[in-house]
């Protein structure tokens, strides 16, 4: 991702990058929770979420408590800028009995934003939820599901928090069901040209927002429908993804979709990071 001098904390007036997104509209193929305390909250974090299943993620904890060296904490904040963007953002992701009936997956990059701040990324409620993390780097990308019919935004917010700052957002959305709230829904990112082009605001079904303890990073996801239509009761992917589910969101496996993406960029991200502070030692 690119470089530049330290973004602004959301505090900042909204300013949109210089540089142009980077869509990949010319070629798309190319490109509920227990409690959250003590060592419980550090091996739920590390086994992952949802079908994530602790597929590498063990590499992150050190020795037996669970928490990470201040050292690591702070390198996993800025490796963002060495990220190549298909590493982070891979142009396809495979879902393997990720849908609706173990069903499998498969999503396909449609876009890419410019890496910013985190001025106008979400809305103000939400905003002021996460604000006392504040806001290092926000990297975003959209994804359209294989039939077309369903697009999903992923976000990986590094925060400026350190771990002390990060259990204490993680124990508050755990604590208050922050992320079962529809007005703390994450915004999608819509790019001109894309099969994303009308996944607005009104358009979010489902979503996922999961700060992460032995990282400053909060990783979320929000899908809706492709054709732009309304979403009346969006439902978060917790919900949605439960057998026997009527809602819309749910039937369209819009949730699953939210959920899935969002397993799979953590999956990544920890991969890297774990690779990364152990080269470095």
């Amino acid at each position: 991702m690119a470089t530049g001098p330290p973004p602004p904390a959301f505090a900042a007036p909204l300013a949109h990058p210089d540089a142009p997104a980077a869509p990949d509209a010319q070629d798309p193929g190319r490109r509920v929770r227990g409690p959250a305390r003590t060592v419980a909250a550090a091996v739920c974090l590390v086994l992952g979420f949802g079908l994530l299943g602790g597929a590498a993620a063990g590499a992150w904890l050190t020795g037996g408590s669970g928490e990470r060296p201040a050292a690591d904490y702070a390198e996993a904040r800025s490796l963002w800028h060495e990220i190549p963007v298909d590493t982070l953002f891979p142009r396809t992701l495979r879902g393997k009995g990720a849908g609706p009936g173990l069903a499998d997956r498969r999503w396909i990059r449609a876009a890419v934003a410019p890496d910013g701040d985190c001025a106008g990324a979400f809305d103000p409620l939400l905003a002021k939820v996460l604000s006392p993390a504040g806001c290092e780097r926000l990297l975003r990308a959209t994804y359209v599901d294989e039939t077309g019919s369903g697009v999903t935004t992923v976000g990986l917010l590094f925060t400026e928090a350190d771990e002390k700052g990060m259990r204490a957002l993680r124990e508050r959305f755990d604590e208050e069901d922050l992320e079962l709230r529809t007005d703390l829904m994450p915004r999608p990112y819509a790019a001109r040209g894309t099969a994303a082009a009308r996944f607005g605001d009104a358009q979010r079904a489902s979503w996922t927002i999961r700060p992460l303890t032995d990282a400053p990073v909060v990783v979320y996801a929000v899908s809706g429908f492709a054709d732009g239509r309304t979403v009346s009761e969006p439902q978060p992917a917790s919900e949605a993804v439960v057998e026997g589910q009527t809602t819309a969101p749910a039937q369209a496996g819009l949730g699953h979709d939210a959920r899935g993406i969002a397993d799979r960029v953590e999956r990544g991200l920890r991969r890297i990071v774990a690779e990364g502070t152990e080269k470095d030692r």
